[in-house]
């Protein structure tokens, strides 16, 4: 896990690099990812992120579709390995993560994923499909406020996935979801405490 010192939501990290491979096995393929020290899932899969890629429904075949806080790679890879006609944005503040997941892309061969911090994200740009294992340790406001910046960007008929435990505020995050952001929100699957939500377009 990174130090006192540095935060998977740092820009820069100041934690010495420490890279390490990690295998993401899951029913319909593997890839093999660098993972590093000041970037989210050191050393392994997160166990969210697992669940989500097990349990989300397919994203979009074609157009654009979104990971938010791409970390190392395994949301954004796994969306571009089921979605090869379509452009994977992959956003992170992180600019490890970023480096990371532009060589993980690579090594795996997936040439549909763009990795870029999120403000050089074109601003006419509307995902069809959005997943995410959010940063809910920035804290609430700011987790409200990333959410707020792209989930209203889903295009009509588009969809977005989250994975939450709930000991990290699933269950109001929703409530907020729903009620604030006025984004039809269920709970599709729990599992060890994560909750997958299901995350509606915004209405026209």
């Amino acid at each position: 896990m990174p130090g006192a010192d540095s935060h998977y939501f740092d820009e820069e990290p100041t934690v010495a690099s420490a890279p390490v491979g990690v295998e993401l096995w899951l029913p319909d393929f593997q890839l093999t990812l660098t993972t590093d020290r000041g970037v989210f899932g050191h050393d392994r899969i997160d166990a969210g992120t697992k669940l989500l890629l097990l349990r989300a429904p397919a994203p979009a075949a074609t157009g654009s579709l979104l990971d938010i806080g791409c970390g190392a790679g395994a949301i954004a890879l796994t969306m571009a390995k089921r979605s090869p006609a379509a452009t994977v944005w992959a956003i992170d503040v992180n600019a490890r993560a970023r480096a990371l997941c532009a060589d993980n892309a690579a090594a795996n061969g997936l040439d549909n994923v763009r990795v870029v911090a999120p403000d050089d994200v074109p601003a006419d740009e509307g995902f069809a499909t959005i997943w995410s294992n959010p940063p809910i340790r920035i804290g609430k406001p700011a987790l409200h406020e990333l959410l707020g910046r792209w989930l209203p960007r889903l295009t009509r008929d588009g969809e977005a996935v989250l994975v939450v435990h709930k000991h990290l505020g699933a269950d109001s995050l929703q409530r907020w979801l729903t009620g604030e952001l006025h984004l039809p929100t269920t709970r599709a699957a729990s599992s060890s405490g994560y909750r997958i939500l299901h995350i509606a377009a915004p209405s026209a």
